[in-house]
């Protein structure tokens, strides 16, 4: 018979406890030209994937895995070390986007090829507008 999991565990196994949304996007303002722009259009592109209902939930597992670890400061290479902080961070980016590769479709790409130019400051004439940042609080 197997024993009830302790409370505590199971709070901190939460996905919640590791990742959302909010702290991503957060993430993305402060460090984007840090991250630099593929990291920041793979990061976008997984987070879009995430939110497509066609998304089975072990893809959306390691994407959670992959976005929680970038917003993680303390990881293998911790965030703040310059020139080698986020190596990690991508290496965990590429790896879940190779893996849910086949879920990904192209109006994810286009939503975060959007957001990606706006966080850079592109110029977005004729751009519908309807794909912007959300605001944090």
């Amino acid at each position: 018979m197997a024993r009830p999991m302790d409370p505590e565990l199971a709070r901190r196994l939460q996905t919640d406890h590791w990742y959302s949304g909010p702290r991503l996007w957060a993430k993305l303002r402060r460090y984007g030209a840090v991250l630099g722009r593929k990291a920041v259009l793979t990061a976008l592109t997984l987070f879009h994937c995430l939110g497509d209902a066609d998304t089975p939930a072990w893809a959306k597992g390691v994407i959670v895995g992959a976005l929680g670890y970038l917003i993680l400061p303390a990881d293998l290479v911790p965030d703040l070390i310059p020139g080698a902080g986020f190596g990690d961070d991508w290496a965990a980016l590429v790896a879940a986007l190779g893996t849910v590769a086949t879920y990904v479709k192209d109006a994810h790409k286009a939503k975060a090829s959007l957001q990606t130019a706006r966080l850079f400051g592109d110029s977005l004439e004729g751009s519908s507008g309807g794909a912007g940042f959300p605001e944090t609080k």
